[in-house]
């Protein structure tokens, strides 16, 4: 599978962190920027960049950061096919993906330390929606909203 992975300024130093723990839990990355710090960046672009490869890989999750996570899931929820969530716990982080098929885990570099970041990381990386047929119904519901 593979792992895309972005951050505007807000989120950089904790991206570079997080993109270190993937290369060596032996996960494919891609770090889909900024790719140097940049305080002038805005997570609305990094955010469109990061949703536009997920939805164009299947089979491939996205990790966007930016200060809080809060904009770049709004953002990313604004992607046709994005199923994005701020999760700063890991219970949420494998729960939407099993129940909700999330596919963007949001994290705020300012929010969270590096080693609950890589806790939550990992329960996202590794889940898998359930298949189960409520889950299915209730995915269904959520495409047809955004049809």
């Amino acid at each position: 599978m593979k792992i895309f992975i972005g951050a505007d300024h807000g989120g950089f130093e904790l991206k570079e962190k997080i993109k270190d723990f993937l290369v060596k839990n032996k996960f494919e990355t891609e770090d889909t920027g900024s790719i140097v710090y940049d305080k002038t960046d805005d997570y609305p672009d990094l955010t469109i960049n990061l949703a536009q490869k997920v939805t164009a890989t299947p089979g491939s999750k996205g990790i966007m950061i930016c200060g809080s996570g809060v904009g770049a899931c709004v953002a990313a929820n604004k992607i046709k096919g994005i199923r994005a969530c701020v999760c700063h716990d890991t219970y949420s982080a494998h729960q939407g993906v099993e129940h909700d098929n999330m596919n963007v885990l949001c994290l705020g570099g300012r929010i969270v330390g590096y080693e609950l970041a890589f806790e939550i990381v990992g329960a996202f990386v590794r889940a898998e929606f359930s298949n189960e047929e409520r889950h299915i119904r209730r995915l269904e519901k959520v495409l047809k909203l955004e049809n």
